[in-house]
């Protein structure tokens, strides 16, 4: 049950990235995106868009990562399977670790990023342990 747990925060995480990957790489320069980002005017927008760009495909990518070990652990394949989950949602942690050190105003978004993640690979950890 405590994988279970594990990997439904984890796709939780990979979703949420899924999320950000289409705010960074297909509505960076919308109104709404511009205020979640704090960017201030669609110049700043338009200046950024490559770099948001690249940055929502890392999103992504961890949520595929992530999203492949949760198939694979649920089809039995539980050394790749958790491999995979490892690495996405602990690149996950990571970034977000960055994110609230490096611009401790940002901790609400940094807490988002990292909690779900950590938390699931936790309960992976424990639940695969027993």
């Amino acid at each position: 049950m405590v994988v279970v747990v594990g990997l439904v925060l984890v796709g939780f995480a990979a979703l949420v990235h899924v999320y950000v990957f289409y705010l960074e790489s297909i509505a960076w320069e919308r109104e709404s995106t511009r205020r979640t980002f704090r960017v201030r005017t669609p110049e700043e927008a338009a200046a950024t868009k490559v770099l948001a760009f690249n940055q929502g495909f890392y999103n992504l990518f961890l949520a595929i990562a992530t999203a492949l070990g949760i198939v694979f652990v649920a089809a039995g394949s539980t050394v790749i399977g958790a491999t995979l989950v490892y690495v996405g949602a602990g690149s996950m942690v990571a970034a977000g670790l960055v994110l609230l050190l490096s611009r401790p105003a940002n901790a609400r978004a940094a807490i988002i990023q990292l909690g779900p993640p950590l938390l699931g690979v936790l309960a992976l950890a424990i639940g695969l342990a027993s």
